[in-house]
Parts: structure tokens; C-alpha cells; sequence
């Protein structure tokens, strides 16, 4: 378990109800897994070129993390799915690759829904309310954020926070000084996930320990490798940048490791190579892959 204790924090509450099979279910799955910005085409097509975007269904409730272009086929899914919506969508930061993928988030569009949007302040003061806001302004976007018709709460989050959702906890720390970022830590019954999407190749000692307090003991953590340099051929040796990533996983004492946010220039046989030589490192790790669903657990009626 985490070392963070809920007690010591200010709380957001928010109470759902749900009475299908998801009630039981942690899963995990990946809608976006590319950085910096969208990379379609043929070299990207195994892995995935929309950026960030995890969908979590935890004990019955929808939770997202960023809101990348893998956001809109998240959102096209659920239209497909469900007649009534209620989420919560989490953002690491206000970067254009973990936003650009609201104002076509269709769910967002539809009255009957309700969703619930978190975010600390960007690195200019901007509320997550007002970075989202101003991306969908003209001349950038044609429409304003004021005709999404579903009911939008927004809630300004601190790295102190704990939100609580029935029986879902979600804790967060500030893990990276330079970005304003925060990662998350989701807990539900004995399962926790940790969302860490923002290391650096250097990480100074108070971004270590939020890291570690946040990923301590999960059954998953996702994060990112370092991106390493862009010029890469058949000639150019793989250098593990996921070494940073992988020696706080082992002092977390992390069950298991899922890359994600792809630098552009990886191909699916780059990383290929990449996920055959990070196995050899750490052998519960992984590169994740649009559509890859994991399973973290599941409670027995």
C-alpha cells in the first residue's frame, strides 16, 4: 500500500452508484499511447499513433486519464455502449498532447452526461477549466467549450488531494517540477494502479519520493521512457532509456510495468526491439499498444 495516508488530505468526494458485471472489474485499457503529438500511418499502425489516453473501469466507475486524440475513440466506444454517462477524466497536465482530444470527445456533446474533470494549474497559473477552454477558442477551434450540453463539473485539483469515489481513491503527487505535472495512484479494495506519464532523465530527490510513494507496492504502473534521440536507424544500438523508470519500479516494488507515450519517430519494429531488450531488464515489463487491456483485478460476488 502507499505510504501517502488519505487522512492527512483534503478530500473530493463524489458518490456513484452501479449494479452491472463492471461493479467487479479493474481494467485497464490503453486508447492512446503516443507522445509530443499524433503519429498515423503505416511504420505506427501495431502500436498506435493517437497521443495519451488510458481508460480505467474500476469497481463499476469510468475513469480516464488525459485526454489525448485516443480520447475521441474512447468517446465514439461509449457512445455505442451506454445511453447515460457519468466520468471522470484526470489530467496530468495542460500540455496540447494531453488535451487536444476533448473537443471531440462526443460523451462531452450529449445532455444526459455528466462529467466529472480534474487538473492542477498549468505552468501560467490556467485553471485545467480555462486550458481547455482556450484550445476550443477561435481561431484554433470553431466552437467553444459552452456548447458541450453534458453537465461538466471541474474541479482544481493540489498534489495534496485525494479524490474519492465510493470506494475508488485516487491520490496524486506533483512528479515533475519543470511540466507541473502530477501522477496518480488509484486504489480500489487491495488493487492500485499508478499513472506516472512525466519522467525525466534527471529526477531530483523530492520528485523521486513523490514517484515512490505513489507507485509504492501497485499491481501496475504506467509510465513513460525517456525519450532518447530521434535519429534513429537499423545502425543506431538501443540504449535503455527506460532505466530510470525500471530502477524506481524496483524500489516501488512494483508487480508490474507498462510503458506508454511513445516518442514519434518509434516504429512498430523499433519498438519491437525496444520491448524485446526491456524484457531482459525487467521481466514484467511491457510496451503498451493501442487497445491492450489489462486485467488488475477482479472481486468474486
Amino acid at each position: 500500500m502507499s505510504n501517502i495516508q488519505p487522512s492527512q488530505h483534503h478530500q473530493v468526494s463524489v458518490q456513484e452508484n452501479s449494479s452491472d458485471d463492471s461493479a467487479n472489474r479493474f481494467l485497464v485499457k490503453f486508447w492512446g499511447v503516443r507522445g509530443l503529438i499524433p503519429t498515423p500511418g503505416e511504420e505506427t499502425k501495431a502500436y498506435g499513433g493517437n497521443t495519451a489516453c488510458v481508460e480505467m473501469q474500476v469497481g463499476g466507475k469510468n475513469l480516464i486519464f488525459d485526454g489525448g486524440t485516443g480520447l475521441r475513440m474512447l468517446g465514439k466506444s461509449w457512445l455505442q455502449q451506454q445511453q447515460q454517462l457519468t466520468a471522470h477524466l484526470f489530467f496530468t497536465n495542460a500540455q496540447t498532447n494531453r488535451i487536444q482530444g476533448f473537443p471531440f470527445f462526443a460523451p462531452a456533446f450529449a445532455p444526459q452526461n455528466y462529467l466529472h474533470i480534474y487538473g492542477t494549474a498549468a505552468s501560467n497559473g490556467a485553471s485545467i477549466k480555462q486550458s481547455l477552454s482556450d484550445q476550443m477558442l477561435l481561431p484554433h477551434f470553431p466552437y467553444p467549450l459552452q456548447v458541450m450540453q453534458s453537465q461538466l463539473q471541474f474541479y482544481n485539483l493540489t498534489p495534496d488531494k485525494v479524490v474519492d469515489i465510493d470506494d475508488v481513491t485516487v491520490q496524486m503527487a506533483l512528479i515533475n517540477h519543470i511540466q507541473k505535472s502530477i501522477g496518480y495512484r488509484i486504489t480500489w479494495g487491495e488493487y492500485s494502479v499508478a499513472y506516472i506519464t512525466d519522467l525525466q532523465s534527471k529526477i531530483d530527490d523530492l520528485d523521486a519520493d513523490n514517484i515512490i510513494r505513489l507507485a509504492q507496492g501497485v499491481d501496475l504502473l504506467v509510465a513513460n521512457p525517456n525519450y532518447i534521440s530521434s535519429n534513429r536507424d537499423s545502425q543506431t544500438p538501443i540504449y535503455p532509456h527506460w532505466e530510470i523508470a525500471v530502477n524506481l519500479a524496483r524500489k516501488a516494488g512494483v508487480k508490474q510495468l507498462v510503458f506508454s507515450n511513445h516518442h514519434p519517430n518509434d516504429s512498430d519494429d523499433f519498438l519491437d526491439s525496444v520491448q524485446t531488450e526491456l524484457k531482459s531488464d525487467f521481466e514484467q515489463a511491457f510496451l503498451a499498444h493501442e487497445g491492450m487491456i489489462i486485467s488488475v483485478g477482479c472481486l468474486n460476488n
